[in-house]
């Protein structure tokens, strides 16, 4: 085509005489310019008939990037949540969605690198090796746990694994190693693929491990739930987070997912060795001082010091985390799925030991639903005998779980034979009483560094008698108490080095901050004071344990800043630098110039100083109502979205506006006023009726008590005379 259009031009040119207007030159131009329209025209429809002909090529990432990556995840919880007792059999559509692929590719650079990274930035060759990944996991030939059979590398990777010499490789496949990139990869896309699938099934009694879910959620449910209980059942299956056998975990993956790819892909990750190496002792070498690193911009940043000492705070419920194989973060997961059936299994204990009591007035909704009754109101009553309700609750954070009983100690008793045989059955675990004791309130219970207690109140009755008669009485209730343990708090200070002794623990300076400035490091245990404060919202004592805490870390700071700068002592540092240690220490002979006139220079930096130095500074314990039915928001958006998507739910808003009428907010405010106005003109009418006969009845009065004065006044006159 392009040859004819050439010579096409060619004799247009040179041959004018072939057109009919062959003596002006425009006419040349214009047939000039009609050919090459005639031939571009053709050009663009032979193009557009050819690309409609051509598929996309399925090696072209670009080409099979249709939708975003969010909205492919959106779009599986919704069908999650739209059908949740569906058995699942099509799972490997959604592994084949290469958009899943690029967005697990942007979380794991996020893990790795510490920053986002966009989808504009991922790179072409990135993407290419992305799609070789994915196509060798859809082609069975990936391999977990592979260290030089890499499909993707990290993007802070520049080993160059074909030019390394033996001695390297042995080493790269003898010893421990972090696990592979593309693992994390892959783990990612299958997390991202089962958990809405399992998370519309789980039950509402477990809190670890579940977005939206945390110990605060916990200690919120049984602050509204466990009143009135009075033995508790603790038990402690953390094993079952060390592993489980492979079948086990597959038969209850089984349950709910029944495509083969995924399924084979998280039995292979469970049963392929993990390559580790003894630890090895070092020797210690003291050496000199070496100036640190500094870290370059891709790499990861260490956690900063208060981040990684208020992760020293964990309690024992959230300390461990489960690590089964290649499985990575898809671990937690597999180990909720795995007890969701004790959470099933004693969800139908709780209904069929609630036997219910007219004479118990709080406990008294039928077939023991979740919200029966107002448990944290104080109970006025024994809180046991025959003639009250008996009921259980229970509640699972990770392998921890708590199990209350309302009755005699016997049920209690009859309930942990139970258990301990039903986790014989399902988990191969052998329990015994001891694993399981039953401990009465009065002793304290220990849950998530926690304590919760009976405490009696002494509350004043008001009530209406016979006759109308206003009686008030002092009774006695019992509340349950929600306190933080201030023996474990004590504990993890001293874990992580800030305290030393057991009996009178005395605060030891913080020497990890040796380095850094008076203003960072005030900064940094700010920060730390602020996440405690956080943690202890819901416990009763919380003024009295961030008192504690900042205590000790003043005391801490102290001894840093009197051995830095030279001070002698602690009394020294607080008289220079006010209780808060906000004044700048570095002065000469542990003197500091007014720090006014130094911000005003600027010669010192602003230093924060330290909060919560007073417990009137701390705020109140959060007692903010816990609703009964409580979801997590996406939960609650997701259910929202489902209503409004259901045809009947638009067939009703429909009949309810063909009877109804359509009205506005503005007509129905404007509807109460007139309303309002009406009913206040007719008691108007009423009360000036009213006013009227009161202001005659008023002359009447005052013309007799008139007539009376003169009466009174002739008789005073009389007498006189």
């Amino acid at each position: 085509m392009n040859r004819r259009f050439t010579f096409l031009c060619h004799s247009i040119l040179l041959n004018p005489t072939r057109t009919s207007t062959v003596s002006n030159p425009r006419t040349n131009g214009f047939a000039l310019f009609r050919a090459f329209m005639y031939t571009s025209t053709q050009f663009n429809n032979n193009y557009n008939f050819r690309k409609k002909n051509v598929s996309p090529d399925p090696n072209d990432p670009s080409t099979l990037m249709k939708e975003d990556g969010v909205s492919v995840c959106s779009e599986l919880w919704i069908e999650s949540f739209r059908n949740p007792n569906q058995t699942l059999t099509s799972l490997t559509n959604y592994l084949r969605r290469f958009e899943l692929w690029v967005l697990a590719y942007q979380k794991v650079c996020a893990d790795e690198m510490g920053a986002y990274m966009p989808k504009s930035s991922v790179q072409r060759s990135a993407l290419e090796d992305l799609l070789a990944l994915r196509n060798a996991v859809l082609d069975n030939r990936f391999r977990w746990g592979a260290r030089l059979e890499l499909f993707i590398k990290s993007p802070t990777d520049k080993t160059e694994y074909e030019s390394l010499s033996k001695r390297k490789i042995r080493a790269i496949l003898t010893t421990t190693q972090p696990s592979p990139f593309q693992d994390r990869i892959v783990q990612e896309v299958l997390f991202m693929i089962l958990e809405p699938v399992f998370e519309a099934r789980f039950s509402e009694k477990s809190y670890a491990f579940r977005p939206g879910r945390t110990a605060h959620t916990a200690l919120r449910v049984i602050r509204r739930s466990f009143a009135g209980y009075l033995w508790y059942i603790k038990g402690d299956l953390s094993t079952v987070l060390d592993g489980m056998k492979v079948g086990l975990v597959i038969s209850a993956l089984m349950r709910d997912v029944r495509d083969k790819m995924v399924i084979d892909l998280v039995k292979s990750a469970l049963t392929s060795p993990v390559i580790t190496s003894p630890p090895v002792e070092k020797k210690r070498i003291r050496r000199k001082y070496q100036k640190k690193r500094v870290l370059a911009e891709d790499e990861p940043k260490p956690d900063p010091y208060w981040l990684e000492s208020f992760f020293g705070f964990a309690p024992e419920e959230a300390e461990k985390v489960p690590t089964w194989g290649h499985c990575g973060i898809l671990s937690p997961l597999l180990s909720n799925i795995c007890l969701d059936e004790l959470d099933r299994w004693m969800e139908g204990k709780i209904k069929e030991l609630y036997r219910p009591s007219k004479s118990d007035v709080i406990w008294n909704s039928p077939e023991g639903e979740v919200d029966q009754g107002n448990t944290s109101w104080p109970e006025f009553v024994p809180t046991s005998g025959p003639d009250k309700t008996r009921k259980i609750d229970y509640i699972r954070f990770g392998g921890h779980f708590l199990i209350g009983v309302r009755g005699p100690r016997a049920d209690a008793a009859i309930l942990r034979k139970q258990l301990i045989e039903f986790c014989d059955q399902k988990y191969m675990l052998k329990l015994d009483n001891e694993s399981l004791p039953i401990e009465h309130i009065t002793k304290g219970i220990m849950f998530l560094d926690h304590v919760l207690c009976r405490r009696v109140v002494y509350p004043t009755l008001r009530y209406t008698a016979t006759g109308g008669k206003i009686i008030s009485e002092k009774g006695v209730g019992t509340l349950l108490s929600v306190t933080a343990s201030l023996k474990q708090s004590i504990k993890q200070f001293r874990r992580l080095g800030f305290l030393k002794g057991d009996r009178d623990p005395d605060p030891q300076p913080c020497f990890r901050m040796f380095h850094a400035t008076q203003a960072h490091t005030n900064a940094q245990m700010n920060k730390l004071l602020t996440t405690m404060v956080e943690w202890y919202r819901f416990a009763d004592n919380r003024k009295k344990m961030v008192n504690i805490c900042s205590y000790i870390i003043r005391g801490s700071l102290a001894k840093l800043y009197a051995a830095k700068y030279k001070l002698r002592s602690r009394a020294k540092v607080f008289k220079i630098g006010d209780r808060t240690l906000r004044r700048p220490l570095k002065g000469k002979k542990g003197q500091s110039p007014e720090y006014n006139n130094l911000l005003r220079m600027g010669l010192a930096e602003s230093i924060e100083g330290l909060q919560y130095t007073r417990m009137s500074l701390v705020p109140e314990t959060d007692y903010s109502p816990f609703p009964v039915g409580w979801r997590p928001d996406h939960e609650k958006a997701l259910l929202e979205y489902i209503r409004l998507d259901d045809p009947k739910t638009f067939e009703q808003n429909r009949t309810t506006l063909i009877e109804e009428g359509l009205i506005s907010p503005q007509d129905y405010v404007s509807t109460l006023v007139w309303n309002y106005k009406r009913s206040a003109a007719a008691n108007g009418v009423n009360n000036s009726e009213e006013g009227k006969m009161l202001l005659e009845s008023g002359n009447e009065k005052d013309e007799r008590g008139i007539e009376d004065e003169e009466e009174h006044g002739e008789q005073l006159r009389a007498t006189n005379v």
